[in-house]
């Protein structure tokens, strides 16, 4: 009797089982749903020991960080997508149906953020092709500046006067950019006239000894000073100097003070624009005639009084 009782319990247990098992919601069974729910967590496990293997291969890699968490972050929306249609091709969805639907959805975004998809991609060509690194001093869409952070959108930059300019990417991948940090040496050029009382060799040998006093000014390349053009009333020369490029500028503004300093105590005149007053006591040219004179002006229509003018 008790053998009988159990035998029906046991019967009772399993039709049960068996009922529940035979339901369906919507077309879906339990059975299919256990199924479902034992790929998925199998999916998610597999995903994320993908995510693990390929995350130390990057870092093995030495990548820079904002590109791997760029990388990273859309591996792990490709695998999450897999897993879906996995478990949608599991449930009797089409995977063609699902890649047509998100295909549409895709479209739909990109064209509403078709900016912030540009900055992007102008972010992944400055994160792939280096022109810069965070700290360089760079000259890139009319602004310069220290780089102080670069992302996926937009490039901060801290200028001279503590501003802080933020560039998108897509501006500053199209445009050209000039890194004044990435060499370790910097080359000085500057212009400078003297007049032509002053001999060329006592010109040179003064701006010589500028270069040669200056500790920024690096001996080799050696320094050099040239005529680069005979001007109106003045000849001009070219200084060149290569200095260490974090005393740049120390070197530049010195060079330009030490310059001066030496025209004054060698007695060298530095040109500038000026006029010349010449007093005409008598002269029988008309008055007319030096009205449309290229090189006289006459003053007040006197035409004894004669201004000459120098440049």
């Amino acid at each position: 009797m008790i053998l009988h009782s159990a035998s029906d319990i046991t019967q009772t247990a399993t039709d049960s089982l068996n009922s529940i098992m035979d339901a369906s919601i919507g077309g879906f069974t339990f059975e299919k749903f256990i199924s479902t729910a034992i790929l998925i967590i199998v999916c998610l496990i597999v995903r994320r020991i993908l995510i693990h293997l390929i995350g130390g291969f990057f870092k093995r890699l030495a990548i820079d960080r904002t590109l791997w968490n760029f990388l990273m972050s859309a591996i792990k929306g490709i695998l999450l997508f897999t897993v879906v249609v996995i478990v949608a091709e599991s449930l009797g969805i089409p995977s063609s149906s699902l890649i047509a639907i998100f295909s549409v959805f895709g479209l739909a975004i990109s064209l509403a953020v078709q900016g912030f998809l540009s900055n992007l991609a102008g972010g992944l060509m400055i994160l792939v092709s280096k022109p810069f690194s965070v700290g360089d001093f760079i000259d890139v869409a009319s602004y310069t500046g220290t780089v102080t952070q670069t992302s996926l959108i937009y490039t901060h930059l801290l200028t001279s006067d503590h501003k802080v300019i933020y560039i998108p990417n897509s501006e500053i991948s199209a445009s050209k950019i000039i890194n004044y940090t990435r060499q370790t040496e910097r080359r000085i050029e500057i212009f400078v006239t003297a007049s032509y009382d002053s001999p060329i060799a006592d010109v040179k040998n003064a701006i010589q000894e500028v270069l040669d006093r200056l500790p920024d000014i690096l001996k080799d390349p050696a320094p050099e000073v040239h005529v680069s053009a005979y001007q109106d009333s003045s000849i001009q020369y070219v200084v060149r100097g290569w200095a260490p490029t974090d005393s740049y500028w120390n070197a530049y503004y010195d060079l330009l003070e030490g310059i001066k300093d030496a025209f004054d105590r060698h007695d060298i005149e530095m040109n500038y624009p000026h006029l010349n007053v010449h007093m005409v006591k008598d002269t029988d040219i008309p008055v007319q005639a030096m009205k449309e004179s290229s090189n006289f002006i006459s003053a007040a229509d006197n035409p004894k009084t004669i201004l000459s003018k120098d440049s």
